[in-house]
């Protein structure tokens, strides 16, 4: 029993990570109705953006506290990607936003061989590690939580509050309502609908720079190409959840989480995979919008 509480802890703070990625999936979807696959490398560039400011730091001020390094971290991570979203949203999507459906389809994931290409160049193709930046560990009889753990799934938890608010209680949020239930008519009651996209490509950067974050402080490397398998796991997560819905971005997330950490456990390690998607495709047999999606209403 001990066991398996352990691996429920480490699948609820990988599939953490994979809802806060997932979210932004999600969200540009919701609004404009485009798979955003450079998402994952956003992601991935929060990362090494995180890195960076952790070497410059170290670099300068050797004994500086934990906590100040990694929040130092998690603010010029978020600013960092939520300039290059924006950029990207600007460049290569806005004008393509009234092509056919495949053009902004095409462009993102020439964005993403972009970006990791990039990176790759700039940064080196080998892994980038760093020294343990939160080793505390709490033992309850056989099971033990690390501090990272709980930091993990304590922000997945605060920041999709916040974001829950912020799209069902704010005027920002009611503009993105609007405009994700139709641009024209959202324009013609003064919603500006250029300004809102290009905010909710910048708050989906942002959360992935703190799922970046994360993961370089869970797991201590980077990798120019680590957005493509995180990046494809939160899409089907955002996709599990619910396409669209924002706790079933985060519910799919934590599901695949646990699907992995479990098989892992218990089963051959080299099926996860398979195991993760095999239910996907049962869900969607099923209820094809997902756990907690809606109906789209076709506008005649």
């Amino acid at each position: 029993m001990e066991y398996f509480i352990q691996q429920l802890a480490n699948g609820l703070t990988l599939g953490s990570i994979y809802g806060l990625i997932a979210i932004g999936y999600t969200m540009v979807y919701g609004i404009i109705g485009m798979i955003n696959f450079a998402h994952g490398d956003i992601f991935m560039l929060g990362g090494f953006a995180a890195l960076i400011v952790f070497l410059i730091l170290t670099s300068f001020f050797a004994g500086i506290p934990v906590a100040l390094a990694l929040l130092a971290m998690l603010i010029v991570a978020m600013l960092m990607t939520s300039l290059w979203n924006w950029t990207i949203e600007r460049v290569a999507y806005r004008p393509l936003r009234g092509s056919f459906r495949l053009a902004p389809l095409i462009t993102a994931i020439g964005m993403s061989i972009v970006l990791s290409n990039f990176i790759q160049v700039t940064q080196g193709p080998r892994n980038k590690p760093i020294p343990a930046l939160v080793t505390d560990v709490y033992h309850f009889g056989a099971i033990t939580i690390s501090l990272k753990q709980i930091i993990i799934i304590a922000v997945t938890a605060v920041l999709l509050t916040i974001f829950w608010y912020i799209v069902n209680k704010t005027p920002l949020g009611r503009a993105q309502r609007a405009t994700e239930q139709d641009r024209k008519m959202a324009a013609l009651l003064g919603v500006d609908v250029d300004r809102t996209i290009s905010v909710t490509f910048v708050m989906g950067a942002a959360l992935a720079a703190v799922a970046g974050t994360m993961y370089l402080m869970y797991y201590g490397v980077a990798s120019f190409n680590d957005g493509f398998i995180p990046g494809v796991k939160a899409f089907t997560a955002a996709v599990l959840g619910g396409i669209g819905s924002l706790p079933g971005a985060v519910l799919g997330g934590l599901l695949i989480g646990l699907i992995e950490s479990l098989w892992s456990a218990y089963f051959t390690i080299a099926y996860k995979d398979v195991a993760t998607f095999a239910l996907l495709a049962f869900v969607l047999i099923f209820k094809p919008t997902g756990i907690l999606g809606r109906p789209e209403v076709e506008k005649v």
